[in-house]
């Protein structure tokens, strides 16, 4: 596969796509909900039968998302204006005789605004096969989860750090209005030059280690799913080892991000972190980064124990444990996680924002289901922060937010119900909950747009429960700042 050749075919591939229908709503058509859902599980033959008679749609679901060996007439039809041989000599099929494959993974998606395709390598999913160590890895969980997860608001430039098959960045495209991609790997910059020519984008695509291409710039934005795995110094795969020892391709991309921002840009990653025996999480990812310039929500999503950790990456990479040579890798890779303490491996996304104040920094477990994406949260995070740092909590006045509850939780006691917490729940976006007692649910039940500000709620609070007035301040003021941050509360 060379990047000149495989650029020279998108154009009539395109027009082939187009022609074929070759979209995520016309796959679901043809397929229908169960064959698609078996697509999803990685099961070929329900997909198989349902695109029989699906024409030229129906092949070409079966050479590249199946991979099967397909008529070679029947593929020169499908993909007309594109010639075969131009197909074969730029890499993105095979012929043998009669016979043709794809050697490239070929597939739609809509990122919500449209549809969009997406070149990478094929994995073992649908066919067994091996892994390369240079292999530029597809669509997969991490990667949707931080398009979820990634502010969408207009900007002017974009950086895509790792950018593997180039998918944040074909996503940015939508609200930015230049992108620029950079990988290590030179098969990835080649596979992202093809995505974007494929929909007729343009993007500065650049080869080089981390910030490294970009050195001196910075950005209204950074996205970045880099090869964050936990592992010993070495690159077995790039889109998923670092060459960094542990986790410190994480520790790498945090620390430096916020030097590659503009002023009030913002950085959305995935990354993942040590827990190491006698270690706070929390304050060793705080500890990459700066004093002073930077907002920070770091979200954790998921921790696994080492044994977990380690046989989901083997498996992840194509290895077999009941192979004696996996499971030798896999001792190895334990031992050395051992000899450093680790109790478990942190997951979860990482919010930045360049400032010039003192930094914030809230590391904190969000680790119980929602269904809201986190991106517009993340921003709507960062303006509480900012409209706490510049005003008087006690100075102001608070709504309760209408998606706000309180419950309270009883059990039977020896005489009756007994009330064991209670807790304000927000309905809606990470659907945080804080634990609050009875003079804090007055504190809230008390907050009007038009009513008494922060510091006279507390001083009628004190006088109706006989309270110190100095120390139910004292407790109010880091509760309302909590509450104000994670949505609960907002500004009247």
């Amino acid at each position: 596969m060379t990047r000149d050749l495989l650029l020279s075919v998108c154009g009539p591939l395109r027009e082939a796509l187009t022609r074929c229908k070759f979209d995520t709503d016309s796959i679901l058509d043809l397929l229908g909900p169960q064959a698609h859902a078996a697509l999803d599980r990685h099961e070929p033959v329900p997909v198989r039968r349902a695109s029989a008679a699906g024409g030229d749609l129906g092949l070409l679901v079966r050479l590249f998302l199946l991979g099967d060996d397909c008529d070679a007439a029947d593929v020169a039809s499908a993909l007309s204006p594109l010639d075969i041989d131009d197909a074969v000599a730029a890499g993105l099929l095979s012929r043998d005789g009669d016979t043709v494959r794809a050697e490239l993974d070929l597939r739609p998606l809509d990122l919500g605004t449209g549809n969009r395709w997406v070149l990478s390598d094929l994995d073992g999913s649908m066919r067994t096969r091996p892994t390369a160590d240079d292999h530029v890895i597809g669509v997969g969980h991490a990667s949707l989860s931080l398009l979820q997860g990634t502010p969408s608001r207009p900007v002017g430039t974009v950086l895509d750090v790792g950018t593997g098959c180039g998918i944040q960045a074909l996503r940015a495209a939508d609200y930015a209005g230049t992108v620029t991609a950079t990988d290590v790997n030179p098969r990835a910059t080649d596979l992202t030059a093809a995505t974007a020519a494929l929909n007729g984008l343009d993007f500065e695509i650049l080869e080089g280690s981390w910030f490294e291409p970009v050195a001196g710039r910075t950005f209204d934005q950074i996205v970045a799913n880099p090869p964050f795995v936990v592992s010993e110094a070495r690159v077995v795969n790039s889109y998923r080892d670092s060459g960094l020892d542990l986790d410190g391709a994480s520790e790498l991309m945090i620390s430096e991000a916020a030097d590659h921002l503009a002023p009030g840009g913002t950085a959305a990653m995935l990354a993942s972190w040590l827990h190491v025996d006698g270690e706070d999480w929390r304050h060793r990812v705080a500890s990459w980064l700066p004093a002073h310039g930077v907002d920070a929500w770091i979200v954790q999503r998921d921790v696994a124990d080492p044994a977990l950790y380690v046989g989901t990456w083997l498996r992840d990479g194509g290895g077999d444990l009941r192979d004696p040579a996996v499971q030798a890798r896999a001792e190895a890779w334990l031992d050395h996680l051992a000899e450093a303490d680790v109790e478990g491996v942190g997951f979860g996304f990482v919010y930045l924002r360049r400032t010039d104040a003192p930094s914030d920094i809230l590391c904190e477990d969000l680790r119980h289901g929602f269904s809201d994406p986190l991106g517009d949260e993340a921003l709507a995070y960062f303006d509480r922060l900012a409209w706490l740092r510049e005003h008087d909590v006690l100075a102001s006045r608070f709504t309760v937010c209408p998606d706000t509850a309180l419950e309270r939780v009883f059990l039977p006691g020896d005489d009756g119900w007994k009330q064991v917490v209670a807790r304000v729940h927000r309905g809606n976006g990470p659907q945080w909950q804080h634990e609050v007692d009875d003079l804090a649910a007055g504190l809230l039940a008390g907050m009007r747009g038009d009513g008494l500000v922060l510091e006279e709620l507390v001083t009628l609070l004190a006088f109706a429960h006989d309270e110190d007035e100095e120390s139910l301040a004292a407790t109010a003021i880091p509760l309302v700042h909590s509450l104000v941050r994670h949505g609960l509360i907002e500004p009247a």
